[in-house]
């Protein structure tokens, strides 16, 4: 909603400047699509001559995070409390045979069955799955398990901003491409020098139109594009942390509340559950089960 509203904002605040400074947008709108293929076209062919097909395909499913915002909610982290604890708590009281049934088989698994979105998210399945799969088999050093999944969210962390660093390559490069259209048209003017000065100041405005749309699209549009999704990625990436820190807490020996308390201050602050709250849900599950 926000980048929606700031998207009118940076046309309204700039073109409407210009409107009111006696601008005209009759050179504008003539060298408008020409100038916008040749930037805009080089920029696309530039991105996909820098970039492997995976990158390629993370930015295009980065836009719509952008307009979407991150995908763990409040909700998100509470069902993870929850999974964790109930992870942690039989493998406390019932011991590990119990437990293997649900980490090899997550997705028959009867708990987390009980979280459809975290089911879904192949790397949170798998950290957890894995991790507790290593205590199993009496890996049982905290320091090194906290190592190991740290390495493992550092690597998911920097092939989920690969997205957002291509955006900001493309940010960079738009002003040197808005330069080269200018001189592309500028190329064209002299051509034309003998013409009279009337005609040629429209094409010299016409030639500075690749300049303004290439410093314009860099820092109105894709270079905040870029920032706003490298913030995403590092909201989405805390929901991970907060994985590492109940583990290793059990790992330290203890109990699935004392775990899930720790792997709770970890939680941002807007999407913490209290306390109270989190207590709360904990005894309804211990008396489900």
């Amino acid at each position: 909603m926000f980048q929606i509203i700031g998207i009118v904002v940076v046309f309204v605040m700039v073109f409407g400047g210009y409107v009111l400074a006696g601008g005209k947008f009759g050179v504008i709108l003539k060298a408008l699509p020409f100038e916008l293929m040749m930037i805009g076209g080089s920029a696309v062919g530039a991105f996909l001559i820098g970039n492997p097909p995976s990158t390629i395909g993370a930015t295009a499913g980065g836009f719509g995070k952008i307009f979407a915002g991150a995908k763990w909610k409040k909700k998100d982290y509470e069902d993870l409390l929850c999974l964790l604890f109930q992870l942690t708590k039989t493998m406390k009281t019932k011991g590990v045979i119990a437990l293997e049934a649900h980490i090899e088989n997550p997705h028959e698994s009867s708990i987390f069955s009980k979280y459809p979105k975290i089911e879904k998210d192949h790397f949170a399945i798998d950290l957890i799955c894995d991790t507790l799969r290593m205590m199993t088999m009496n890996l049982e050093d905290p320091h090194q398990v906290e190592d190991h999944i740290e390495k493992q969210i550092e690597k998911h962390h920097h092939e989920a901003g690969a997205g957002a660093h291509a955006i900001q390559q493309m940010a960079d490069g738009l002003p040197a491409l808005g330069i080269v259209a200018a001189v592309l048209g500028v190329v064209k003017t002299m051509s034309a020098i003998s013409e009279p000065p009337t005609v040629l100041g429209g094409m010299i405005g016409g030639a500075l139109v690749g300049t303004f749309l290439g410093v314009f699209l860099a820092y109105g549009f894709v270079g905040p594009f870029s920032a706003v999704l490298t913030a995403i990625v590092d909201e989405e990436g805390e929901y991970y942390k907060v994985i590492k820190a109940v583990l290793v807490a059990h790992l330290h020996g203890n109990a699935p509340q004392i775990s899930v308390e720790i792997g709770r201050g970890l939680v941002p602050s807007k999407m913490q559950p209290s306390f109270a709250t989190l207590e709360e849900t904990l005894n309804n599950l211990t008396m489900e089960a």
